[in-house]
């Protein structure tokens, strides 16, 4: 069902740079766009690739705001959130094992596994932006929290390949890590020189990652890849 981790920078486009009071109408308006998506996703019942992967990005788009808000709207800190988060997606995953023993996307094919699923990716999104915005804040940076995360990548990936790790087990800690490590490039190419960064902006940095998924859905659409991407 889920894969890719590229609408992290939507959201903060939408939260940060605001002030506290703007914050939570922000996240209201990306709720209503969620839902919309979901419902969307939902009511069809075939592989449509553009309202596929506009769910999948909504879903991030939510969860990333749901760590930001918490924080930036409610003060909550990173290093609190991020293990409630980690809660959220334990006690998630639970449910979603004992409904079919298994948390395997491939066999994501009901409307209840799907739900499941989705509520997991938008804890894995919430969890990785606390997770990241909590390393750079520690004075790593961005670029140091990118190269962190790149590294934390490569451990379920190598576990899995040397027999140590399971290819369910395996995917879900290297979907969690794609989060952190996704923003943290993204942060790392908009932030101003001065910080660290390339110095690209926020706005171009956003509009470049977005039409690069643009790209790939209508590759995805044209070619006719992905239609059997369980729903």
């Amino acid at each position: 069902m889920a894969k890719g981790a590229g609408g992290g920078s939507h959201a903060r486009a939408r939260v940060r740079g605001m002030s506290t009071e703007h914050v939570l109408p922000a996240a209201g308006l990306g709720g209503l766009a969620f839902v919309a998506a979901l419902v969307l996703q939902f009511a069809v019942r075939r592989y449509v690739a553009w309202i596929y992967w506009t769910a999948i990005v909504m879903v991030s788009v939510f969860g990333t705001m749901a760590a930001d808000v918490l924080h930036v709207g409610l003060g909550v800190p990173y290093a609190l959130s991020a293990p409630l988060f980690l809660i959220a997606l334990a006690a998630v995953s639970a449910l979603w094992y004992a409904s079919g023993r298994t948390l395997s996307i491939h066999t994501v094919r009901t409307r209840r596994r799907e739900g499941f699923c989705r509520a997991a990716v938008l804890a894995t999104f919430a969890l990785g932006t606390a997770a990241g915005d909590l390393t750079a804040s520690m004075g790593l940076g961005y670029l140091g929290s990118a190269v962190l995360f790149a590294v934390a990548i490569a451990v379920p990936a190598l576990a899995h390949r040397g027999g140590a790790l399971g290819t369910v087990t395996a995917f879900w800690a290297a979907y969690v890590i794609t989060r952190p490590l996704g923003a943290s490039l993204a942060d790392w190419m908009a932030d101003p020189t001065a910080r660290g960064g390339l110095g690209w902006g926020l706005g171009p940095v956003t509009l470049s990652w977005t039409m690069a998924i643009v790209a790939f859905v209508a590759f995805l659409a044209l070619s006719r890849r992905g239609s059997g991407a369980a729903v």
